[in-house]
């Protein structure tokens, strides 16, 4: 008997397990007795019966299916295997791992801009992850009428729905169009909370989003490096210096490259103190000028002077002056 039982027994186990799948389902086999039930890491097995769930195991290893899995089974725990007669029932294999996903538009998005009647057209490029979160949604929904169910599924009711949302958030943001890089963290953070609500009806759990870059039209490119060439050398102070100190960093040698470099920047100390002193200058005149006495306001034999010969300041008819304390003298 021993001998008939193992050549009838078979293995219950992911045949050609693939990353890209999120589930994969053991069907059409009659399970016989002696047969064992195999799972590996990153997988779960769910025991169906008549399209009903019995039981969900999730601890990787090798197990004997009638002692260590039916007596867990809801309406099978009395089942007993005979000569001849086997259970047949489907094993659904899940991919419990967290997966990453390429997305990128298919086509240009025209997005509503100012003074553009037909909207900015644009691309976007990034990735997501995502993972099973809800077995008997799933099941439900997509497990009840499929074999197995791709990465590539999922990848599909995304970007069917990414125009719309890109569209959205980039509006509802208010964002700079011509600056949408520099807040697409908040963009794909919106968006990935969109699709997880959408995506949970299925079972899926959308645990990230991220954009890596958007692409304009190439006169729009080419529009920016030219405005943005234009900053920069109307700024050329900035920029002689950020080159210089880049020049420093990068290099150690010398040679004419370090001599020229060395030549600029004593220029651009002597220019330095040059503008220093003139500014020193100019002070000192303000502050001399500042202490003569105006025009016509020289005092009269005998009578006290109007200003203070020593601040400038107007001394109101007072023999000491009310900003210094100087004496005033006839």
């Amino acid at each position: 008997m021993g001998f008939f039982s193992k050549q009838f027994s078979n293995v219950v186990e992911w045949e050609e397990y693939n990353d890209e799948i999120l589930f994969w389902k053991w069907s059409n086999k009659e399970i016989k007795k002696g047969s064992r039930l195999i799972i590996r890491q990153g997988q779960d097995a769910i025991f169906m019966y008549n399209g009903k769930v019995e039981g969900i195991f999730k601890d990787e290893g090798s197990y004997d299916i009638e002692s260590q899995i039916i007596p867990f089974l809801s309406t099978l725990k009395g089942f007993r295997f005979g000569f001849n007669t086997g259970l047949r029932a489907e094993v659904l294999f899940i991919n419990t791992k967290e997966l990453t996903v390429k997305w990128g538009t298919k086509n240009a998005i025209a997005i509503p801009a100012p003074n553009l009647p037909g909207g900015m057209p644009i691309r976007a490029f990034g990735t997501f992850n995502c993972r099973v979160s809800d077995y008997m949604i799933l099941i439900e929904k997509i497990a009840g009428i499929k074999r197995q169910f791709t990465i590539e599924d999922i990848k599909e009711r995304v970007i069917a729905m990414l125009d719309q949302l890109l569209m959205k958030w980039i509006v509802r943001e208010g964002k700079d169009m011509f600056n949408l890089q520099a807040n697409s963290f908040d963009i794909g953070g919106g968006i990935k909370e969109d699709l997880d609500m959408e995506m949970e009806k299925i079972g899926i759990e959308i645990t990230g989003f991220n954009i890596a870059s958007f692409s304009y039209p190439p006169e729009i490119q080419k529009m920016q490096e030219k405005v943005a060439g234009q900053s920069m050398i109307g700024d050329m102070n900035r920029y002689t210096q950020a080159a210089m100190a880049n020049s420093m960093e990068n290099g150690k040698g010398g040679g004419t490259a370090s001599d020229m470099m060395g030549m600029q920047m004593g220029m651009m100390m002597g220019q330095q103190m040059m503008n220093q002193m003139q500014q020193e200058k100019q002070q000192n005149q303000q502050t001399g000028s500042s202490t003569q006495q105006p025009s016509g306001t020289s005092p009269s034999e005998g009578a006290l002077p109007k200003f203070c010969p020593e601040c400038g300041h107007k001394t109101e008819g007072g023999k000491f002056c009310s900003n210094c304390g100087h004496k005033l003298t006839p």
